[in-house]
């Protein structure tokens, strides 16, 4: 059995190439300091990972101006990173990003890459990534003469680059279609990830993030699809833990929702996690022992920070508690890394200061303020309240259910004398509750160790105040005052309410807080689905021409082919009796679902040649459309089941639709309903594809 900082850290594949396993600094804000990254290392070969890729968003030589060297301060720090890895035998993976503005088909351009990686490779480099994820992927004219496809011009670039770097052990590439809701129209069918597979040498790695870029869970079956179409195993480049998408919201919750079955189907597993550096200590070490897991259960001896004996089947829970128990000892020493470091490097004597006789005071006097010290508990709340991007813990769960609980309770308990003892014994329990939050708070901020406050900081001061607001408003209701700086009135202080401009965007949008994790009360949304007269033909026209002009980008909207459908939304041909739905909100028409019971009369119009077999299995056209304003699916779904219900009561035994590729909205509504599939259809156009379900 191997032991953290041995030479075989967790799982290994088939074959000598090890299981990649470690962190990737690929997040939009702050890069880590070096100071910071060399820590990472030291705790990634205590914990048995063996990766970093260095891919800052805002280390500006990395992305925006990637074809600019380094100049011999910058190449000093990476030599020395690059050392500090090899030291700790972390294998140090450089990434480069240009595809914000390159031209593929230049030789020039792929000659400054190359000279780029030519100078990290003289730092002591010896693996490289291309990153090609978050970018236009419409071509340059020079390069849309060079290829065929986008796919083509990044693979003929990461291949050539890959080649003149002598084909590393390890070379991994980031695809512009990195998730499974990003392919069109769906992964087995994407023609983009079908050439990155074929086209892609065999040696270079690719980067994966699941369903979505933040996934909610991984499984199995998702990356064996994933894994057929790109002919490899990808490593998963996790987004879990990441939250540079909202400065409100830290996530130390455990790494969880990939089972671990999943590993013998892996390259690797790469967090990229919170922007905050020190927090990450349990998204990193939760990785670090799932990677030591394997799915038949078990027993073996690994080595974490207390020489703990773990079970080879994971449990997020107890990888959670484990963390947070050697978090505890990092949060109790006052002997920081950076302190540790600015001693070592300074040759002056630390100031020393006379305090005097210590100070005792007297029999009637305050007594001396002394810091309980923090508690595995503590951290325990703390994870809880700061979990993970789509769910709470439990103690945040039960404070939420609890309030909302006692606010609509409150009346009823008013009125009836047997539940007002339940609502004050509830209400109570809430207080207490409310009372850890702040007591949590204030040994937080009197630990010793001051670097993981600050990275805390701002995060537990939101939580408390958030707290403190739903406490006083419980005190109210029980006829209690509130503290003077916490009353409810008209004119609060600037704390008493979420401030800032885009909290009061957020408020004026129709559905905010319909993503909330905790769904009470539900959306007020209030929508109208009704049968289509001849009076909504205008509306629907306009509908139509809305989504037309917002969606048609750089293509001008007269050079489009046309849809079999459009001749429904332009009023061409009516929808067949009983097969037209229109929705409507407070503010009007914001959406329909037409249909035809027969197809032909609509190909006719616009003269495209269905072969008979298509229509045979699947006779009916239907076709759907809803504002952007209506950001619940829910009635575009109850109108496309009408619809498809109405049709099939005709006697028909299926209805395609067509849709553009470039309308990623409209995919990805038909692909989550889950019984349109794509259909062969000769002829269509370069950007169109048909789906079809049977009835």
């Amino acid at each position: 059995m191997s032991t953290p900082g041995s030479a075989n850290k967790g799982p290994t594949q088939t074959g000598t190439r090890r299981f990649i396993s470690g962190v990737v600094e690929g997040f939009y804000g702050r890069p880590w300091t070096m100071e910071q990254r060399t820590e990472l290392f030291k705790r990634e070969q205590k914990w048995g990972l063996n990766t970093y890729l260095y891919a800052p968003k805002d280390d500006y030589k990395h992305r925006m101006y990637w074809r600019d060297l380094y100049c011999a301060e910058e190449a000093e720090q990476l030599i020395a990173l690059i050392s500090a890895a090899k030291e700790h035998d972390v294998e140090f993976i450089y990434a480069i990003s240009p595809g914000l503005d390159v031209t593929f088909s230049n030789p020039k351009e792929v000659a400054a890459l190359k000279r780029k990686l030519d100078q990290v490779k003289e730092f002591g480099c010896r693996s490289f990534s291309l990153l090609f994820d978050d970018i236009e992927t419409e071509m340059c004219a020079a390069d849309k003469q060079a290829y065929s496809t986008f796919a083509h011009a990044q693979v003929a670039i990461t291949n050539a680059v890959y080649q003149h770097l002598g084909e590393p052990e390890t070379f991994l590439f980031c695809p512009t279609d990195y998730c499974a809701s990003f392919c069109t129209p769906t992964v087995s069918q994407s023609s983009y990830l079908h050439t990155v597979g074929e086209k892609l040498l065999p040696g270079i790695d690719i980067l994966w993030t699941g369903p979505k870029v933040v996934s909610h869970k991984i499984s199995v079956e998702s990356i064996e699809e994933v894994s057929s179409v790109l002919k490899r195993a990808p490593v998963i480049w996790d987004n879990i833990h990441a939250n540079d998408y909202d400065p409100q919201r830290l996530f130390l919750g455990p790494y969880k929702d990939r089972p671990t079955e999943l590993i013998p189907k892996l390259r690797g597993v790469l967090t990229n996690p919170n922007c905050e550096f020190y927090p990450n200590f349990v998204a990193i070490h939760t990785l670090a022992t799932w990677c030591k897991a394997f799915p038949d259960g078990g027993q073996r001896d690994v080595e974490m920070a207390g020489d703990e004996e773990q079970d080879r089947c994971y449990s997020p829970q107890k990888a959670l508690t484990l963390a947070l128990t050697d978090w505890l000892q990092e949060f109790m020493s006052a002997d920081q890394p950076g302190a540790r470091l600015k001693k070592e490097s300074s040759e002056e004597e630390p100031m020393q200061t006379d305090m005097g006789e210590s100070y005792v005071p007297g029999p009637d006097e305050n007594p001396l303020y002394t810091a309980e010290p923090l508690t595995l508990n503590d951290l325990k709340l703390l994870s809880e309240l700061f979990y993970l991007p789509y769910e709470h813990g439990a103690t945040a769960r039960t404070m939420l259910q609890e309030l909302d609980w006692l606010k609509n309770q409150r009346s009823a308990a008013a009125a009836e004398t047997d539940k007002t003892a339940e609502w004050c014994s509830r209400a109570q329990q809430f207080d207490d509750m409310c009372e850890a939050v702040v007591q949590m708070f204030n040994r937080l901020s009197n630990a010793p160790n001051r670097s993981i406050l600050y990275d805390l900081y701002n995060y537990i001061c939101d939580i408390k105040s958030g707290v403190g607001l739903a406490r006083a408003y419980i005190k109210t209701l029980r006829g209690q005052r509130p503290p003077s700086a916490q009353v409810m009135n008209n004119d609060p202080e600037p704390w008493g309410f979420r401030g800032g401009l885009s909290g009061e965007f957020q408020r004026m949008l129709p559905c905010h807080g319909n993503r909330d994790l905790f769904r009470h009360p539900p959306m007020t949304e209030v929508y109208c689905i009704r049968p289509y007269c001849p009076e909504d033909k205008m509306e629907v026209q306009r509908v139509f021409r809305e989504m037309q002009s917002a969606g048609e980008g750089k293509v001008p909207l007269m050079a489009q082919p046309p849809l079999v459908c459009d001749v429904l939304s332009e009023g061409e041909i009516s929808p067949s009796p009983q097969c037209a739905l229109i929705l409507e909100d407070e503010i009007g028409v914001c959406g329909y679902a037409l249909g035809l019971t027969d197809a032909k009369p609509a190909t006719a119009k616009i003269q495209r040649a269905v072969t008979d077999s298509v229509l045979e299995d699947f006779p009916s056209l239907v076709t759907i459309q809803v504002l952007p304003r209506v950001m619940d699916s829910s009635p575009a779904n109850r109108m496309i089941g009408r619809l498809l219900s109405s049709i099939r009561s005709s006697g028909s035994r299926g209805a395609f639709c067509e849709l553009r590729q470039s309308d990623r909205r409209m995919l990805d509504f038909y692909t989550k309903l889950g019984y349109f599939n794509p259909i062969k259809m000769a002829g269509l156009p370069q950007d169109i594809i048909a789906m079809g379900t049977s009835l």
